[in-house]
């Protein structure tokens, strides 16, 4: 889905109140692509050759799937730099150029083996904004993409049973299948609820109007927002944010792609 780009000057009032876009913050967000839906399984294994998800996956009526019928659910269990990796690998294969650069190199076959504890190297990924390859959204593309032109307390309703999978309404089981609640303002769906989704940005709890488009310079963790299907309907909203480590691996956390649109 194309997402229109903004001017945000830094005076505006929010509804729901935002911590992104907080005042004084000047943000210049330019027009970008963004999938519709959260990576599925199906998609991550055709890319990486393995499913690495743990959480139990179900349809929207709540039957259990398993094997090749559970593909269109949301892939889990991947941390921050398995994410960078599935960007570039997709972006290559699709013979777009990469965005990220890890240890001078965009080819993740030449990157090593996929960190499990904190790792400099990693972290230190750049990513090139002006390449035409898949990469994750900065944080503030992505509450602006959540919001969808509308005033919502989730991403397309105020009521997030019409939008969203969580613990209400999941029972905690799993993973429901992409695509099957309400789509917000801009056509995108499960940006609240179903599984998190992670950010480019560090993770700073204060942003101030110093703090650039692409998020704060510095800081351990890596922002992921939206919330999930075994997260309480609070942390759906559009404003909510949340974090991890950037090699923790959760069975509610996935990701979802964007690519410039200029």
């Amino acid at each position: 889905m194309k997402i229109p780009g903004t001017s945000i000057k830094g005076t505006e009032s929010w509804t729901p109140y935002s911590y992104v876009f907080v005042g004084g913050r000047a943000l210049e967000i330019k027009s970008f692509y963004m999938s519709g839906h959260e990576v599925t399984r199906a998609e991550y294994k055709e890319v990486i050759g393995s499913d690495p998800s743990t959480a139990k996956a179900y349809d929207k009526d709540g039957h259990k799937l398993t094997g090749e019928a559970a593909g269109k659910n949301p892939v889990n269990e991947v941390n921050w730099y398995d994410a960078l990796v599935y960007c570039n690998k997709r972006s290559i294969k699709e013979k777009l150029t990469p965005c990220y650069t890890i240890g001078g190199k965009t080819n993740p076959d030449e990157w090593g083996a996929v960190p499990s504890s904190e790792d400099s190297t990693w972290n230190a990924a750049v990513c090139s904004f002006d390449a035409n390859g898949y990469r994750l959204p900065t944080e503030a593309e992505w509450e602006w993409a959540a919001r969808g032109g509308e005033n919502y307390t989730y991403a397309g309703s105020d009521n997030y049973n019409e939008v969203a999978w969580c613990s209400e309404n999941t029972n905690d089981t799993g993973t429901r299948d992409v695509k099957t609640k309400k789509a917000n303002g801009y056509g995108l769906y499960d940006m609240s609820g179903n599984v998190y989704e992670w950010c480019w940005d560090r993770y700073n709890e204060d942003i101030s109007n110093t703090t650039p488009n692409t998020g704060s310079p510095s800081g351990f963790y890596r922002c992921m927002r939206g919330g999930a299907w075994n997260i309480d309907s609070k942390q759906l909203q559009v404003a909510y944010r949340g974090r991890a480590a950037p090699y923790e691996c959760y069975y509610s956390t996935g990701f979802r792609l964007v690519r410039n649109a200029n």
